[in-house]
């Protein structure tokens, strides 16, 4: 199988070079993945500045840009055929629930199912701020193609676990809703400029058993599909009998 991977956290981060190692142990992998981080930058793509590419090995490149940006650039212009699935991952920390939303990880695993291309987007949460990664390389390497059959040409799977050795299982799940308690403060510096800076907050994550963040919490791997785009979004009990012109 041939298999993109990028990541939002950037080139030289541990999560993917270990999906790498992995994979590329029965599979052609292909890397184009940004030069720096890029965590938080959603679904943005650079439309009028060009990108810098530079390539680092035979099949491993970095982009200036952001992890959609990759993933374009990799369809359309370095890769010699599309590949059979794009991997985005695997990210240093969680992307459960509302998070997909900011997620440039989840953003690039979009960006391949609207191109037509099965997807998935990888993330580990840490308790300890140890980062493993191999446990959930492996799950990938040995589940792959079944993966793959997970994925339709509206979804993708936004998959999260523990940092940990092991797992109990696997589980498809619904996604939770996140409240990040989030503020921002301004500060007028003394040449008249006004600046903001963000303060982050405690995170209030609500789900119940057939939740992400349940199956997270409680050793599992979480497989949610997630629709691509809005189009497939359905329209039942969507009324307009209150609304006059």
């Amino acid at each position: 199988m041939r298999i993109l991977l990028t990541n939002d956290d950037g080139i030289a981060e541990d999560g993917l070079s270990v999906l790498s190692e992995y994979l590329g142990q029965e599979h052609e992998v292909w890397i184009i993945a940004p030069d720096r981080n890029r965590s938080g930058v959603s679904h943005g793509i650079s439309m009028r500045d060009p990108l810098e590419i530079k390539q680092i090995n035979d099949k491993i490149f970095s982009c200036s840009g952001a992890p959609a940006d990759c993933v374009i650039t990799g369809l359309q212009a370095i890769l010699p055929e599309f590949p059979d699935m794009v991997l985005s991952g695997i990210n240093r920390g969680a992307n459960i629930g509302t998070d997909i939303i900011y997620s440039g990880t989840a953003a690039a695993a979009r960006q391949a199912v609207l191109a037509g291309i099965p997807a998935a987007a990888l993330s580990i949460d840490s308790d300890d701020h140890v980062w493993r990664y191999h446990a959930l390389a492996d799950f990938v390497l040995k589940n792959i193609t079944q993966l793959r059959n997970l994925c339709t040409q509206d979804v993708f799977l936004n998959i999260n676990a523990k940092s940990a050795d092991s797992y109990i299982g696997c589980k498809i799940t619904a996604v939770s809703l996140r409240q990040y308690g989030d503020s921002v403060h301004l500060y007028k510096a003394p040449d008249g400029r006004l600046y903001s800076f963000f303060q982050s907050g405690c995170i209030h994550t609500e789900g119940d058993e057939l939740s992400d963040y349940y199956a997270v919490q409680n050793g599992y791997i979480s497989i949610s599909p997630i629709y691509a785009h809005p189009a497939t979004a359905p329209l039942e009990n969507v009324s307009l009998d209150n609304i006059s012109v």
